[in-house]
């Protein structure tokens, strides 16, 4: 029953966190008129859609106009657009959760379907496909190199590999894919230069995926390089700190086996560091690459962050947003349970 209280209490401060950003998200639209901005567009894209189909029952052109006008005040009205933007906090705040923020200026989906809803939806499984399956990979390399590097800090291989931390660090992503593009695509011909699919994919399921994977293997290549490298050395520090304990080295005085020093002493008291890394590593990816999946015109979240933000569209960047905080606050969520389930002594008070 502690537990599951302490649970209750944990989801509820996170959603008090997702509605405070929510909040704060939709006063800085109120207060700079973009929520105005929002709310015209989505009438004017309603208007157009009603005008088109009432043009063939109306004549005399001045009719036609005075009927469209009083359309357009009743959606403004219906809209909230007669009251200042504080008035409309709830609703948009409502608007928000729900993704209910009407149609995107310039964007659709693969569908042809210009809902903001349909368009993120689409997108999200292209960039699990991609940014996810290489955070995966990236933490399993962290993981093995982390615990073999700990287990002789200060060896001939911990400074190589910790070089190559450091110089993966500091390759910038964009430099690395166009690097990878000029090496594997440019000259040995062994890779496409970007897309997700050929020019004439295959219809069926398998092959077709087959294909994507195909065309995802760039970008992976490139996230991992740039991203392995910080990743095994975090993981390195806390294991070696780990090993210093007290309880490490009376557990090696009894003479227990190597093996299960690490597994047990080593690796499970630093679990909560690593299932940290992993959990908002994998909620990170949800949101997307911007530069790589650009870089590789690769159509998940991150490159639909930057086409919304090159065609100014706010809608689509409010929702964007709200799904980005939602994600982090589900996988906080998930971290705390997964404290309680690792280590037992996690207290409830």
């Amino acid at each position: 029953m502690r537990a599951l209280r302490y649970l209750l209490i944990k989801g509820v401060s996170l959603i008090v966190v997702l509605f405070a950003v929510l909040i704060l998200t939709a006063v800085l639209f109120g207060a700079t008129g973009l929520s105005d901005k929002v709310l015209r567009a989505m009438v004017n894209e309603e208007v157009r859609a009603i005008s088109q189909s009432l043009a063939q029952q109306f004549t005399d052109p001045e009719e036609f106009q005075h009927a469209i006008e009083e359309i357009k005040t009743q959606l403004e009205i219906s809209y909230g657009l007669d009251k200042p933007w504080y008035m409309r906090l709830p609703d948009l705040v409502r608007r928000i959760i729900m993704l209910d923020l009407g149609n995107s200026k310039c964007i659709y989906s693969f569908s042809g379907s210009t809902k903001i809803a349909d368009i993120i939806i689409e997108r999200i499984p292209i960039t699990v496909m991609l940014v996810t399956t290489a955070t995966i990979l990236v933490f399993i390399i962290g993981l093995v190199f982390g615990v073999w590097l700990s287990t002789k800090p200060g060896s001939l291989r911990d400074r190589v590999v910790s070089l190559y931390a450091a110089v993966s660090y500091a390759f910038p992503t964009w430099w690395l894919a166009m690097l990878l593009i000029l090496i594997f695509a440019f000259y040995a011909k062994l890779l496409p230069y970007g897309g997700m699919l050929s020019e004439n994919p295959p219809k069926e399921f398998f092959p077709r995926l087959l294909d994507m994977m195909y065309h995802a293997i760039l970008p992976v290549l490139t996230l991992v390089i740039a991203l392995s490298g910080s990743q095994i050395y975090i993981f390195r520090s806390i294991l070696v700190s780990t090993a210093q304990e007290d309880f490490v080295t009376v557990a090696r005085a009894k003479g227990l086996p190597e093996n299960l020093v690490m597994r047990r002493y080593i690796i499970r008291p630093s679990l909560h560091p690593i299932l940290t890394n992993l959990v908002l590593g994998l909620a990170g990816s949800i949101a997307g690459a911007i530069l790589t999946e650009t870089v590789f015109n690769w159509p998940g979240l991150g490159r639909l962050y930057y086409e919304a933000i090159l065609s100014v569209d706010e809608p689509l960047i409010l929702a964007l947003t709200y799904v980005t905080t939602l994600v982090y606050v589900v996988a906080r969520f998930v971290l705390e349970i997964l404290y309680i389930l690792v280590d037992p002594r996690v207290g409830y008070e």
